[in-house]
């Protein structure tokens, strides 16, 4: 059991090189509760396509009972977006219902209403986690509806090489999110359990959790945990400074003391990177068996009497869980749901809750800067410092607003992590990130435009190939019909042209051989009597 401290000298050190911001946290008004389960609402809703996501296409239909943890929907790759029951009930409808995306739309959603019953699917726990081999734990995690690819990175090693170390992210910098401290506080054991079985399905030789050293509550709850798990003695606690936001490729680097570069890819790092909740939801899988059907939530803002964090069941409306906080819809201003700087507004309070839903926030007026007009940019480079992937915020920015996409794929576009720190110092208020995130769009779709040209194109050269193929053939049988008759007798060479002429007088010579046998045949017959025979008679 080891408690790391990083050397502040060396993060200061870091900070400079990959840079940031340090602003208000806003997390005590949600800490001041434990974790919170929730009451079972009346009606649940699953969207059926969320954003980054494949759709999933439903396997039930309206009027179908199902069982809590059954599964409901599926993407057609099987594993990419699983949809499972959050309770038992009946399933109401297929409707077109709100979805929590930057742009308010809404989605095909099915509808399930609860039956107070709760009753579960037959599950299939794991009695000894640790004599599972890794496929299986996979297999499992898969089946739980935890999408590797954006929750825990396994899908993204390279299995060819062992990684070195599994860092477990529980930094959770961002302010008014305090889901992942809230969790820690509660279950630090089954958050060692989950990263010991996380550590056996990528084989990492190290496991370290990160946190920042303001949440001493959680750093005490960890201390503890390690200290009563024997078995769990190679897991490893770092303590760094809290700085917004760090990314993937920053904490890699103060974990490991090295320098990732950015060209390099995720599976040659030598890291595996899950967060706090995926890692509880992967000890629920591999243990009891159980898909992940919720995930803790923080609602917060100053129009809640009581901010908490819930563990929230998917599929859940935030007005029902900000009714449970006590919200007072008079002073409700603006409803937010993620953190405060990259979060999207919410036109509904019939969002359901996704497994990406950290934070709700119900925010009074004033609680947020009142919205300005975005004045002309300046150039005067606050931005390029906060930026903690080392973009140039200004130059995109000039590059979105002129639709150069040459400008904005050199420039690095793509890198953009959206985490909002340029936005937030910038002196004439220009809403950057809304820019990035519509030249993200931009550089999307034209890539989808070449992919489905080149589609296209490989198409049509096929079918033209295919059709030459075909043609060449019928000519090939052709001749080697005329060139080789059916008849073996027949071994003129003049067949190869047809000539009426000719196939009149081949018709005319076989009819006159046909009388003339005829002919022959009536001559035999009709032979002279012998005389001898006559005087005998």
């Amino acid at each position: 059991m080891k408690l790391l401290f990083s050397n502040p000298v060396s993060f200061a050190a870091a900070a400079r090189r990959h840079r940031g911001i340090n602003p208000p946290d806003h997390k005590q008004a949600s800490l001041r509760s434990v974790l919170m389960d929730m009451p079972l609402p009346r009606l649940l809703y699953f969207p059926l396509c969320l954003t980054g996501k494949e759709p999933a296409y439903p396997l039930v239909k309206p009027g179908y009972s199902v069982l809590k943890g059954q599964l409901l929907a599926a993407s057609t790759d099987g594993n990419d977006n699983l949809v499972h029951a959050s309770t038992s009930g009946r399933i109401v409808a297929l409707a077109s219902h709100p979805r929590p995306d930057p742009f308010g739309s809404n989605g095909e959603t099915l509808i399930l209403e609860a039956d107070g019953e709760d009753r579960w699917i037959a599950l299939h726990p794991a009695t000894d986690w640790q004599t599972l081999p890794a496929t299986e734990i996979r297999s499992r995690i898969c089946r739980a509806g935890i999408d590797e690819r954006n929750d825990c990175g396994l899908s993204r090693w390279n299995h060819a090489r062992q990684p070195e170390i599994l860092i477990i992210n529980a930094l959770e910098t961002e302010p008014y999110l305090t889901a992942d401290q809230a969790l820690i506080r509660s279950h630090a054991k089954e958050l060692l359990t989950g990263a010991g079985i996380l550590q056996l399905a990528c084989g990492a030789l190290r496991c370290i959790i990160a946190i920042t050293s303001e949440k001493s509550d959680a750093i005490a709850a960890l201390y503890t945990a390690l200290q009563e798990s024997g078995q769990q003695a190679g897991i490893e606690v770092m303590v760094l400074p809290p700085r917004y936001p760090i990314t993937d490729r920053q904490l890699i680097d103060a974990v490991t003391g090295g320098r990732v570069p950015v060209e390099q890819p995720e599976s040659e790092r030598g890291a595996v990177l899950a967060d706090v909740t995926t890692t509880m939801a992967v000890r629920d899988a591999v243990i009891d068996g159980r898909p992940m059907l919720s995930r803790v939530t923080t609602v917060c803002g100053n129009t809640l009497r009581t901010p908490k964090n819930f563990r929230a069941l998917l599929g859940t409306p935030v007005g029902f869980l900000l009714e449970l906080c006590g919200i007072d819809y008079q002073n409700l201003d603006r409803l937010v749901m993620g953190g405060s700087l990259t979060g999207f507004t919410l036109h509904s309070f019939d969002v359901p809750i996704v497994k990406s839903s950290t934070c709700v926030i119900a925010a009074a007026a004033g609680e947020f800067p009142a919205p300005v007009t975005a004045g002309p940019c300046i150039r005067c480079d606050a931005c390029v410092p906060s930026c903690p992937v080392g973009l140039l915020p200004q130059n995109l920015y000039q590059a979105v607003k002129n639709e150069r996409q040459d400008l904005m794929t050199g420039l690095r576009l793509d890198d953009c992590i959206e985490c909002g720190a340029c936005a937030y110092v910038c002196p004439d208020h220009i809403p950057l990130v809304q820019y990035f995130r519509a030249g993200k769009a931009v550089l999307s779709r034209e890539a989808r435009q070449i992919e489905l040209s080149e589609y296209r194109s490989k198409r049509f050269e096929a079918r033209r190939q295919r059709l030459a193929r075909d043609t060449a053939m019928r000519r090939g049988s052709r001749r080697r019909s005329v060139a080789r008759p059916e008849n073996p007798d027949i071994q003129d060479s003049g067949l190869k042209t047809f000539s009426r002429t000719r196939a009149r007088e081949e018709i005319a010579a076989a009819v006159a051989r046909v009388q003339q046998r005829r002919r022959n045949a009536g001559k035999a017959t009709a032979r002279p009597r012998d005389p001898d025979q006559d005087g005998r008679s």
